[in-house]
């Protein structure tokens, strides 16, 4: 069988396994619905409650196309760093666009006894969603800066982590001297959540996220060509430069996005593009792009699905529930493959 063909055959598995799962996120939750009613709602929503209504299309649709969303963008952020880094343990974040909406949400919340009363009408939803975004595109801001100054690919990465780090100190400084009801405030946004994107919110944040795909689908061809390394590329007539600059900012449109809207989503952004070589068997980027939206929208949802604790009415950290399910999975994988595809 031809290598496209067993591709096709795996796109149209994790086609199916993606809708299975959404069907599962939308059926399972603390409040039991039968799966009849569930369909019932987008074709005779006047034969099923009110109530029940209002949980599935204003809460539970909402939340699923948010987790597919956020897998499909961390996903392929993570495969860009890593393939712009050749470093296996590069994932989304390394540019600190996590550490600087932490800053940017911190500051909001945790700036009271600088702000005054000001922080508790500014500490609203949108109010942190901008916080977050600022201080993503602040930080986005001063990588950009820096790598339009130096060649090093390497010195680029080392440099975002520096910024994680001074972002990380200063809001350890706030939370050392912040009252209790704040940090909490704090840590709860830290844990994630898929749950409070309104429709409106969620076509703002599908748009940006669309915007960053198709950075990235012009990108791929660079991508495939860095694999062989830089000179190769150069040789291909690849400006390196500003495919470079192209990559962080399509990485920093679909991280820093997921981050303003979601919160900081742990290991999705690493683990991904891992199960997409394995499953896929190549390095072909244009084959790893669909196979990475896949999959991460594919784990995502799993993911929330357990964190929702069906009937119950209690609800896991969404962070937790990623860092136990994803990083076995990746273990597994390498484990069992003894090297990796890169």
């Amino acid at each position: 069988m031809k290598a496209s063909s067993k591709h096709i055959i795996s796109f149209g598995g994790l086609g199916l396994l993606l809708v299975l799962c959404f069907l599962l996120n939308i059926a399972l939750g603390s409040v039991n619905i039968p799966f009849r009613s569930i369909l019932a709602v987008f074709f005779d929503s006047s034969a099923v409650k009110e109530s029940w209504s209002y949980i599935v299309l204003d809460y539970r649709l909402p939340k699923a196309i948010t987790a597919i969303l956020v897998g499909a963008g961390l996903g392929v952020s993570g495969l860009l760093m890593q393939t712009l880094f050749r470093n296996p343990l590069a994932g989304p974040f390394v540019l600190g666009i996590s550490s600087g909406a932490s800053l940017g949400v911190a500051l909001l919340i945790m700036g009271s006894s600088f702000l005054g009363g000001a922080s508790l009408v500014l500490a609203s939803k949108w109010g942190i969603v901008i916080a977050a975004a600022v201080g993503s595109f602040l930080v986005l801001l001063l990588v950009l800066l820096v790598s339009a100054r130096v060649r090093d690919t390497m010195a680029i990465l080392i440099i975002g982590l520096m910024f994680g780090s001074i972002t990380a100190a200063i809001v350890s400084v706030l939370a050392f001297f912040s009252p209790s009801e704040q940090l909490q405030q704090y840590i709860f946004w830290s844990f994630g959540s898929l749950g409070d994107l309104s429709w409106t919110d969620l076509g703002l944040f599908a748009g940006i996220l669309v915007l960053g795909l198709l950075l990235t689908l012009w990108a791929l061809k660079g991508l495939n060509g860095l694999l062989l390394g830089e000179a190769y590329a150069q040789s291909l007539g690849l400006s390196l430069k500003r495919h470079r600059l192209v990559v962080i900012l399509a990485t920093s449109l679909l991280a820093g996005s997921v981050t303003a809207f979601a919160g900081p989503i742990a290991l999705i952004g690493l683990a991904i593009p891992h199960m997409a070589r394995q499953l896929l068997q190549t390095n072909n980027h244009r084959i790893l792009f669909p196979g990475v939206l896949l999959l991460g929208g594919i784990l995502l949802l799993l993911c929330d699905t357990i964190a929702q604790l069906p009937q119950s009415e209690l609800s896991l950290p969404i962070n937790a529930v990623t860092a136990m399910i994803g990083a076995p999975v990746v273990i597994w994988l390498l484990v069992r493959k003894r090297n990796m595809i890169f």
